[in-house]
């Protein structure tokens, strides 16, 4: 290893291997009831819950600690609006014209479509971007690193502390997305990864069949 600066590593809990077991079964029981959610409630969620989920997620590993990420967080019913509107026009042509019949069987299960009402209703969306160019100190312009990969765990980070704090969430990619810097008033040199809707659940609110199928342990991992 070269020369850097260094201080101590953060202190682990001594935990029993039976405790790490116990610790890992628990947060699986609570990380498996995350569900996507189609249908939010318009009930106000605290600005403060959103905050920490989202120190939570600048907190996740990625390249050369650059931190390539900005999350805008949009709870004006204006700019929801105008979210949704040119999620919808992307999402008709998607629908229309750019997926594959192989796609469009994909999806039928999960029962998509263009309308994306949540868009609107759902206190909170918050749109990820991926910094191209920046450094670990704000006004920093350096080049980034990994920046898909850091966002993807970051993204990652942030789902899981929502659903922690008793949020339901939905990941949206329209695509193309570059309408999200205008909207959210960001440069054009990000790049607009995903919007993140959180809120909670409506009344009424259901989950597909297909959602529900998860592959076992032995068809997403192999030991070496």
């Amino acid at each position: 290893m070269t020369e850097h600066d260094t201080v101590p590593y953060s202190e682990l809990p001594d935990y029993s291997e039976a405790e790490r077991i116990a610790r890992a079964e628990a947060f699986y029981a609570a990380i498996k009831t995350r569900r996507t959610c189609r249908q939010f409630s318009d009930a106000p969620v605290a600005r403060a819950v959103i905050e920490q989920a989202i120190l939570a997620a600048g907190s996740a590993p990625n390249g050369a600690n650059h931190q390539p990420w900005h999350f805008a967080v949009v709870s004006s019913p204006e700019k929801k609006k105008a979210i949704r509107a040119a999620a919808e026009a992307e999402e008709k042509t998607f629908y229309e014209t750019k997926a594959s019949d192989e796609w469009l069987e994909a999806l039928a299960p999960l029962g998509t479509d263009e309308i994306k009402p949540y868009l609107e209703i759902a206190p909170w969306l918050i749109v990820i971007f991926g910094q191209r160019r920046g450094g670990p100190n704000p006004g920093d312009d350096k080049q980034n690193y990994y920046v898909t990969e850091s966002v993807g765990i970051a993204s990652g980070f942030l789902i899981a502390a929502l659903h922690d704090a008793g949020l339901a969430t939905l990941t949206h990619t329209p695509n193309p997305m570059k309408f999200l810097n205008e909207v959210c008033e960001r440069p054009a040199n990000e790049k607009p990864m995903m919007i993140v809707v959180a809120g909670k659940p409506a009344e009424d609110a259901t989950v597909p069949v297909h959602a529900l199928n998860k592959k076992p342990l032995d068809a997403i991992s192999s030991w070496l």
